[in-house]
């Protein structure tokens, strides 16, 4: 691995301690930061409450939230001479030339006046003499206040520059991907003509994100207004950024990997180009060459600092997931479900309903297809399914959970368009959208199944079933354990706005537990079953890697969490740039105005789902979700909502779609994440296996085919069954 990084990087032995060190490190610090400030409000907001319950005394009205400053003793005079007092301030009024302009006061109303002033002294020294008799009372009160407000000003600091701790996350993780040539592509470069055509789009691209951030750094200075020091600092860190990757991409252009493949072509090359690149050069052209307006990417990177909260929760659903591979979770589920030795179709459905769980606890497909993708891919293949139908499988792992509590994807939907929908309405509906997109999919299998139905004797099955269940006893109880505390010591239960902070705890001590425990016994498994798996191993350096005994459950604890936070330092820079750029991209759309010529009444209902269901598949054939949502937010739900779509029903169109566009070519997002997980030589033998063993149009291209058979139908009914039903009156 090392060599390896050494030679992807092309800095040598440099490239590979920034890449597997400092910024594995410098990552692990800031996603650590992050969670303590996630944990620190609900903590804090229990401090508040044990410090009222063991100081507040409700007889004399007094509560600790009044101790939380040392009371200050009032300036007032507390026992003024009242009638010197009116004299003096009737003499003033009478040599004040314009009191009687403003109407001179009584001396009645001035004594009243002066009478109010010191009953309102006397009741700030009641208070203070009160407070201080309840301090005296309490010594321990005065310690309990500085633990309390040291606490708050840690906290209250980690909020106030989260903005800043999201932008050096970024900052370190995209020099890293930059680095590891690790951006998300239709294909890795290969030979000498992809790297220098990749090198050369990269360092197009990044020059004009540099000199965007700069014309917005040099208009926020022109600007006249009062500029905050953190606007400041984020203009640097994009400034910064952009920069130093100008340079790795220079130097990359003129320092070619040495496992590069002599020669290549043009038309390979350009599909080696990462999305962002294109994202970048599209946008970057665009604005400063026909809208003169060189400032517009640097803008619309802001969207990272809008929703920082957001994209930070991404970041921690990236590390949940890359700290899920280092545990036995997946494993240990299905080692429930091998005794039954079901047909692949069965086991593959089983495989996508438990899957949507930890799909919609990490926040959205994508992140899970890289965190489980190879581990589904090897069980559904050796349980005798086609390589391509596993690739698919694989793909679609988490294309089910989006729309289950609780996607962060959703929350994001509900954030943006609170004036229309919220959270739990969308999960709500998003329930039976699950359902349907499942029967479909098992429906879709089974109707192309080569195989016949099987599945073993429940005599046989049920035996090995209870006693693989033994296993997982111990990571229910750890998982139960984490939440009782954050249920009962913290007063939180887990939803879709603490499961960012709580999940990686949790696998924390999963994986704490796994590396102190004995290694497991497998499962056994039919002879003809386990002969299957050899053969594919022996045919497979991907499965000879990831077998049985896979190399990550050998590791330590301290190995095991560097190997998960380097894994993510990728995928964040990878994916957070990605999501940046499709902003970009998203606002160069909403500034050409194309949307204005959408027309706001297209003349009948259903012509106007059929469009705006389509218009948002090929929205998702060709961006990453969140860039996604917040373009479409902007545009096309105020034209949805004016041809009376109803808002549920619109996002419900939305999320299906999408998850239809990522699977869909020619960018299939899911598709390049698999891949990534997989890795690009197991996906080139499935395809050259497909070829030589099978003739028909469909098997060929399983692993693109199937994916859209079963989202299409889920979009269609989706799209027209509401409409349907409420006009044949089955539902108001």
């Amino acid at each position: 691995m090392q060599e390896n990084q050494q030679q992807r990087s092309g800095l040598g032995l440099l490239g590979y301690i920034w890449n597997e060190w400092i910024s594995t490190f410098a990552i692990l610090i800031l996603l650590l930061l992050t969670l303590i400030v996630g944990t620190g409000e609900m903590i804090h907001g229990q401090l508040l409450r044990m410090g009222e319950r063991l100081y507040g005394d409700p007889a004399t009205g007094m509560q600790y939230s009044f101790l939380r400053a040392e009371p200050q003793k009032p300036s007032c005079d507390r026992h003024p001479n009242i009638d010197a007092q009116v004299q003096a301030q009737m003499k003033a009024n009478k040599n004040d030339e314009f009191a009687d302009f403003f109407g001179a006061a009584s001396e009645q109303d001035v004594r009243a006046s002066l009478l109010a002033a010191q009953q309102l002294c006397e009741e700030k020294y009641q208070f203070y003499d009160k407070a201080i008799a309840h301090l005296d009372k309490h010594p321990s009160l005065r310690t309990y206040r500085a633990l309390e407000t040291g606490f708050f000003g840690i906290f209250k600091f980690g909020v106030d520059n989260r903005t800043i701790f999201l932008l050096i996350m970024v900052f370190f993780a995209a020099i890293t991907a930059s680095l590891k040539i690790h951006h998300i592509g239709l294909r890795s470069p290969k030979s000498k003509i992809d790297f220098v055509v990749y090198s050369i789009a990269m360092v197009i691209g990044n020059v004009l994100l540099t000199l965007s951030t700069i014309s917005q750094y040099h208009s926020l200075i022109q600007s006249g207004v009062a500029i905050t020091h953190e606007a400041l600092v984020v203009s640097w860190l994009w400034i910064g950024l952009f920069g130093i990757l100008t340079l790795i991409s220079v130097f990359q252009l003129f320092r070619i990997p040495k496992q590069a493949q002599p020669g290549g072509n043009i038309g390979l090359a350009l599909l080696s180009v990462p999305l962002y690149a294109y994202m970048s050069i599209l946008t970057g052209l665009a604005f400063t060459f026909f809208m003169d307006y060189p400032m517009g990417q640097g803008i619309y990177l802001g969207i990272l600092v809008e929703f920082s909260g957001i994209f930070l929760n991404l970041a921690l659903f990236i590390w949940a997931g890359m700290l899920l591979t280092q545990t036995r979770v997946m494993d240990l589920f299905l080692d429930i479900l091998r005794p039954w030795n079901l047909a692949p179709e069965t086991l593959t459905w089983l495989i996508l309903l438990a899957a949507a769980i930890p799909t919609a606890y990490t926040g959205a497909s994508g992140i899970f297809v890289i965190a489980a993708g190879a581990i589904i891919y090897k069980e559904v293949w050796n349980s005798g399914a086609r390589r391509q139908y596993a690739l698919a499988v694989s793909a679609m792992s988490g294309s089910l959970g989006v729309v289950v509590r609780p996607c962060l994807l959703v929350v994001l939907i509900a954030m943006l368009d609170s004036r229309h929908v919220t959270s739990d309405e969308l999960f709500d509906h998003g329930f039976y959208v699950f359902w349907l997109t499942a029967f479909i999919f098992l429906g879709v299998s089974l109707l192309l199944a080569d195989t016949k139905f099987r599945v073993n004797s429940p005599r046989v099955a049920l035996p090995n079933m209870l006693r693989a269940c033994i296993p997982v006893i111990p990571y229910i109880v750890i998982t139960i354990v984490v939440l009782a505390f954050y249920k009962y010591a913290l007063d939180t239960g887990m939803n879709e706005f603490t499961a960012p902070v709580i999940l990686p705890l949790i696998l924390i001590a999963i994986i704490l537990f796994d590396k102190t425990r004995k290694e497991p016994k497998s499962v056994p498994v039919l002879a003809e079953h386990e002969s299957l798996i050899k053969e594919h191993e022996k045919n497979s350096p991907f499965l000879r890697e990831h077998g049985a005994q896979s190399s990550q459950y050998r590791r330590g604890f301290a190995r095991s969490m560097h190997f998960a936070t380097a894994e993510t330092v990728g995928h964040i820079g990878a994916l957070i740039i990605l999501m940046a750029l499709s902003a970009s991209v998203g606002g160069l759309i909403e500034r050409t105005e194309i949307v204005e010529y959408l027309p706001t009444h297209l003349g009948s209902i259903t012509i106007s789902l059929f469009f705006i269901a389509m218009l948002l598949a090929l929205i998702g054939m060709c961006t990453d979700p969140f860039g996604a949502v917040i373009l479409v937010a902007a545009t096309i739900a105020p034209v949805a909502y004016e041809n009376g779509i109803h808002p549920i029903h619109f996002w419900m169109i939305v999320l299906v779609a999408f998850e239809l566009g990522y699977v869909t070519p020619p960018v299939a997002l899911n598709h390049l994440l698999t891949r990534l997980s997989v890795g690009d030589e197991e996906v080139s033998a499935a395809d050259k296996e497909a070829k030589e063993k099978y003739t028909s149009f469909y098997y060929r291209y399983e692993r693109w085919l199937l994916p859209i058979m079963v989202l299409f139908p889920a979009l269609m009914i989706v799209t027209f069954a509401p409409y349907l039903f409420k006009m044949f009156g089955w539902y108001s």
